[in-house]
């Protein structure tokens, strides 16, 4: 007999509500749920997917252990004996920069992911730490710590009441959004223009999202940051400079001014490949508008000014008075942040508090360029040990970052690897240990990221729709048993790692005047704490000490983890609010417009005026039935659209003698590689586009489905030399290339 049960989406970061159909221990069938608070039925090919790749065959069910250079089935406890003989030894020995953390981007869509990896990386207090943002989305952080002194202080487009609405580098037709948490994003712009009004895309490639515009900007890839330095000389040049209610909060308008002042759409013109009067009016019509926002993702990050594009959307946002304001920009307020604090002055956010190794990059958020992980494997310097052994937790960046080939070579070396990862891919293969957590139909979920970008601030937590199988383990005890292992407490009870992390942040709150359990017993607080497991105990707490909290108690209407069980399809905490000067953290506890290393950063940019590419430029491209590597196994997911290709404007192919559907060889500063085209004008010419995530052809790997239609990894395009400075991530977008078609 069939069942169904409620389950927060964790593939992708729309966060939509779903409900399963399960028989037995198997989910058959998903679909939006209508009732809940967010997504309201809304659900998109991953989601209703969700049975597949729940019960791909591939996912590892037990542990795996290198023995004799062949990776074996074991038990649990043998797994973790390994993993505590194989790592404490480097770290006793070499340090512990010696042991590198790499962490991917499904943590931050699972519970344990968000709870656990924080003690780990606190426990082992290494500095080489290295995750999925550097390819993705660092200089959102790095401008957002500059200009705010939070580097998770991101103001999120406000969809459901902007009146225009700039997007830059996005295609949330296909990414369901990202920075930007919105169910149906797709149904939100189209509601947008239903109600009178204006979308405008600025992007390389007519995707579906510029479809839909009222003005479409087929800029030149990488040059996002001058045609928005140009939009904002255009405001101050022509008097459209209004900050509004923001003038409080802000300085260093004038300074502004004065840096952004030789920025005219004439210079930057035959870069950007835009009109200056088109420029001109991008930018009259923002200010014109009664509110508006201005949002970049992607493609405007993963370019060589990917930091100063991030400013300079906020910057827009502030000089048009749209930051902080309904129908602009704001600040969500999730309802396990930290309880609000009193305005005033922070500690500022700073760069480069240290360095690697090898190419001395700069650190940011406390992380090294992901790029650089194969390097500070296998090159020796006089600045200190190599990393010799790695814990990689939900990341295959064998394909997700620059030169697979060197960092496969890397990982093949290393004395010791721990992968946490339901597959056995191309990264995994090379570990001594595997640890596969179960399907996510088994997982609790409750999305403490996600909600810090959400459109609108609401709560939702789903328990495990099936019970955990026979001889599988929970994603939390892993992650716990994984930090005991790596820190010398193997053998401890994983319990108490989260009872630890009570007694530390109740200890922490009772000494805090600003909190609503100063004063009080932290033990006493501590015995009242509702759930049935350690994760769930610290979700109340966080709940209970957050914005909308009962503070155990001092305000009795508040928010627990019994009230958000008793509301399974989630509780709305109403629309996003203007809550500033509550987030700035900066030293002058104002919006710093200008800072200095962002002022140092500006003639960079100036000398890119000049810049033109010799030949086309290579730019990435997201698909709906795809987001990380592994989705790629699911049959239901591939196919169709969802190809590896090389697309090709119709120009370049006749000009290069390619036909449709024709091999061609694409190479680049790290390698080279052969792909089908696809002959379309989706693309400006002088542009081609391949998708990311590919190259499902590495031996050793059991990915069974993938590897029938295994794709080329178009990173391995890159050498990992071409780095956003500021904040280290890697240039994936605009990278020149040279076409040719394949005997």
């Amino acid at each position: 007999m069939s069942r169904t049960a409620l389950r927060i989406c964790p593939l992708c970061e729309a966060t939509c509500g779903l409900t399963l159909t399960i028989e037995g221990s198997r989910v058959t069938g998903a679909r939006g749920d209508g009732e809940d608070v967010f997504s309201k039925g809304f659900v998109c090919p991953k989601g209703a997917a969700f049975g597949a790749v729940d019960g791909d065959p591939d996912r590892l069910r037990t542990p795996l252990v290198r023995e004799n250079g062949r990776l074996r089935e074991a038990g649990w406890e043998e797994a973790f004996d390994a993993v505590a003989a194989g790592l404490r030894p480097v770290v006793e020995r070499y340090g512990p920069d010696a042991l590198g953390v790499v962490l991917g981007n499904p943590n931050v869509h699972t519970m344990a992911g968000a709870l656990y990896p924080p003690v780990l990386l606190g426990a082992l207090r290494t500095r080489s730490l290295f995750t999925a943002s550097t390819v993705d989305q660092m200089p959102k952080h790095v401008s957002s710590g500059l200009l705010f002194g939070d580097a998770h202080a991101i103001a999120v487009p406000d969809l459901d009441r902007t009146d225009h609405l700039l997007l830059i580098g996005a295609n949330p037709l296909e990414s369901n959004g990202s920075l930007c948490t919105a169910p149906d994003f797709p149904g939100r712009l189209k509601a947008l223009r239903a109600r009178g009004g204006h979308l405008t895309v600025v992007d390389p490639r007519r995707t579906r999202t510029a479809r839909l515009a009222d003005r479409h900007v087929a800029i030149r890839p990488g040059t996002d940051a001058l045609l928005l330095a140009a939009m904002a000389q255009v405001l101050f040049a022509e008097g459209l400079v209004d900050l509004g209610g923001l003038a409080p909060h802000v300085e260093g308008v004038e300074e502004l001014r004065a840096a952004l002042g030789d920025f005219t759409p004439e210079s930057v013109t035959a870069a950007c490949d835009v009109e200056a009067d088109e420029i001109r009016a991008l930018a009259r019509e923002l200010a014109a508008a009664r509110t508006a926002a201005v949002y970049a993702r992607i493609g405007s990050c993963t370019v060589p000014h990917g930091t100063l594009a991030s400013w300079l959307v906020d910057v827009l946002n502030i000089l048009t008075g749209n930051l902080d304001r309904p129908g602009g920009v704001l600040f969500p307020l999730a309802a396990t942040a930290r309880t609000p604090r009193p305005p005033g002055p922070g500690h500022g956010f700073a760069l480069g508090r240290w360095h690697s190794r090898v190419r001395r990059h700069p650190e940011a958020k406390g992380e090294l360029p992901l790029a650089a992980l194969a390097e500070e494997i296998d090159t020796a310097t006089e600045e200190g040990e190599p990393i010799r052994a790695l814990i990689v937790v939900a990341a295959n960046p064998v394909l997700s970052a620059p030169d697979g080939n060197r960092l496969d070579k890397a990982l093949g070396s290393l004395d010791f690897l721990v992968s946490v990862d339901p597959y056995l891919n191309e990264t995994s293969r090379h570990a001594h240990v595997v640890l596969p957590p179960p399907p996510p139909s088994q997982s609790p979920h409750h999305d403490f990221a996600f909600n810090a970008f959400a459109v609108r601030n609401q709560v939702r937590y789903t328990r495990p729709a099936i019970p955990l199988e026979p001889g599988r383990m929970a994603e939390t005890e892993i992650l716990a048993r994984l930090t005991l292992a790596a820190t010398g407490m193997h053998g401890t009870d994983p319990g108490a790692v989260d009872a630890m992390v009570v007694e530390q942040t109740l200890g922490k709150a009772v000494r805090d005047p600003g909190s609503p359990v100063y004063g009080r017993d932290p033990g006493e607080l501590a015995a009242s704490l509702t759930g049935g497991t350690g994760p769930e105990r610290r979700l109340d707490m966080m709940l209970r000490l957050g914005p909308y909290g009962d503070g155990f108690g001092a305000r009795p209407d508040g928010l627990t983890l019994t009230v958000l069980l008793a509301h399974p399809h989630g509780i709305d905490l109403g629309p996003l609010r203007p809550r500033l000067p509550a987030p700035l953290k900066t030293r002058s506890g104002k919006v710093e417009l200008l800072p200095a290393p962002i002022a140092a950063d500006l003639p960079r940019l100036r000398a890119a005026r000049d810049e033109r590419p010799a030949g086309p430029v290579l730019v990435g491209r997201r698909h709906l039935r795809s987001n990380n590597t592994w989705l790629h196994n699911v049959p239901a997911l591939t196919g169709g659209s969802n190809r590896c290709t090389l697309h090709v404007h119709p120009e370049d192919a006749a000009r290069l003698g390619i036909r449709d559907g024709a091999e061609v060889r694409v190479k680049g500063a790290g390698g080279e590689l052969v792909a089908p085209a696809e002959i379309t004008d989706a693309v400006r010419p002088g542009v081609v586009s391949l998708p990311h995530g590919w190259g499902h052809d590495r031996p050793g790997a059991r990915l069974a489905h993938a590897a029938t239609t295994p794709g080329v990894n178009v990173n391995q395009l890159l050498d990992g030399t071409l780095l956003d400075p500021l904040s280290g991530n890697a240039v994936l977008n605009g990278i020149p290339v040279e076409l040719a078609a394949a005997p």
